[in-house]
């Protein structure tokens, strides 16, 4: 059995690995977008990696079938493509996964087809040289419906047979409604060999999920790294920490709360977290705008999936037969509703994509609102370097944004409280669910590398001596 590493090596993004047993069985665990290159307003990338096959390293037309650890455009997002050049096989991965992971690539069509409907506008040579390239790397609608289409859902824990000698099981991961660790034994020359794939591991006591489950002992672990060298800072509760920013945002003075947010799974998390604030802590019912037609369609996948939610939230849910909608809420569906926001004098708390303040409908209420000394803007996840979101955290005293150079003027907070992301403690609780006797390889995927490396050490010291940090395109003999 070999398994190959073409993406999230020695980075964060790009999750794709190869597995291939001895009878030429392929198995692709995760297709997503490399958002570490350079990348167009989705994320997605706007070359096409060098490989044997143009956009892929691999022929697609080999795989035999896809395991989607769950919903993230970093695990999902170059699915499309994959059918694009070939593949012609299905995709194993949980109902809700499935769900989400068709709102985000949806999502991700759109955004394709209005930036080529924008490039095929110019009359520029070089624009229309450019045009055609991203119309071979960018896929449409078209290409997400004919991906969906051939998803086969899985239930967690249920061992499904793949073939003769191969089956898989999805084990609850935390992290996103959905989200799952993959497990797959393989029998070759008498003996059974388990591999499995941690996807992202999600945290203890996260609003709505379950805590991630053990993993049964296998002999090949790949784990996850992103918070390999880092605990989180926040150690206040979600409630906790908003009732404080709320109380000095929009109580103590008459000001408004800006929060960029990822659309699937943070703003779920959020507005479970306000409404029990509103419910329980009787707070004043100040008005809340959910600004993201994606946010909206995600919740009510996890509304449709209430009994995979965390027995918390479903004992909230029959007391107060709602998760999500409270008093003086509201979603903005339009454009137009989301641009008369900034006509709302009273004070309010704005939770709008994307979380990393780079493209979406939050850009205009960031712009709207920068230079106002009465505005906090509460990042609460990950931004990447040269984002909007980064560079805000960086203290800059003046933004271009709009196209426009503006004074920073309003506040400008972070906490990690809404991470989904198990930090170092819950990643080596996770690992040391194994043996480390019996445990043969740990590899490290999905993380930076100085994440990796600390990791790395921080597991050698708790006994597992193989621990190893792959290089993209590297293959391994299990």
């Amino acid at each position: 059995m070999k398994l190959t590493f073409w993406g999230a090596t020695r980075q964060v993004t790009g999750s794709m690995f190869l597995l291939e047993t001895d009878d030429h069985y392929r198995i692709l665990i995760d297709c997503g977008a490399d958002m570490d290159k350079k990348t167009g307003s989705n994320g997605l990338a706007e070359e096409s990696p060098s490989g044997a096959t143009g956009f892929f390293p691999f022929e697609p037309s080999m795989i035999n079938v896809v395991l989607l650890t769950h919903a993230h455009i970093d695990h999902s997002g170059n699915i499309p493509n994959l059918y694009r050049e070939g593949y012609e096989g299905q995709i194993l991965c949980t109902e809700p996964t499935y769900s989400l992971t068709n709102l985000l690539l949806q999502d991700a069509a759109s955004l394709n087809h209005r930036r080529l409907n924008e490039l095929g506008k110019s009359k520029k040579q070089k624009v229309r040289k450019k045009l055609v390239a991203l119309q071979k790397d960018l896929f449409l609608e078209k290409q997400v419906r004919e991906s969906m289409d051939n998803v086969v859902p899985i239930q967690f824990n249920r061992k499904f047979r793949l073939a003769d000698d191969i089956d898989v099981t999805f084990i609850p991961a935390g992290h996103l409604l959905g989200a799952a660790h993959i497990v797959i034994g393989v029998y070759e020359n008498g003996q059974r060999k388990t591999i499995c794939f941690s996807g992202d591991i999600g945290r203890q006591h996260y609003p709505l999920l379950t805590d991630p489950e053990p993993v049964p002992q296998v002999d090949y672990l790949i784990c996850e790294s992103t918070y390999g060298n880092r605990l989180h800072l926040d150690s206040q509760t979600p409630e906790a920490m908003l009732a404080d920013v709320i109380k000095r945002t929009c109580i103590d003075i008459p000001g408004r709360l800006i929060i960029p947010s990822f659309s699937v799974g943070r703003t779920q998390a959020l507005l479970y977290t306000l409404n029990r604030l509103y419910t329980e802590q009787g707070f004043s019912a100040i008005k809340v705008f959910s600004d993201s037609p994606l946010a909206l369609e995600s919740t009510k996948v996890y509304q449709k999936n209430l009994r995979l939610l965390n027995r918390e939230a479903k004992e909230y849910y029959e007391e107060n037969e709602s998760l999500f909608d409270f008093a003086n809420f509201e979603y903005l569906e339009s454009s137009k509703a989301s641009r008369e926001v900034s006509n709302y004098r009273e004070p309010c708390i704005i939770i709008s994509s994307s979380g990393m303040v780079q493209g979406g409908r939050v850009e205009q209420h960031v712009a709207a609102n920068i230079s106002n000394p009465y505005c906090t803007i509460l990042i609460i996840g990950y931004c990447a370097e040269g984002t909007l979101g980064w560079r805000l955290l960086n203290g800059q005293p003046t933004i271009s944004i709009k196209d426009k150079e503006e004074p920073v003027l309003a506040k400008v907070e972070r906490t990690d409280v809404f991470s989904g992301h198990g930090d170092r403690d819950d990643l080596v609780r996770f690992v040391k669910h194994q043996s480390s006797e019996k445990l043969k390889k740990v590899f490290l995927v999905h993380g930076e590398y100085t994440s990796m490396v600390a990791f790395q050490q921080t597991l050698q010291e708790e006994g597992f001596a193989q621990v190893v940090i792959p290089e993209k395109g590297q293959q391994f003999d299990l």
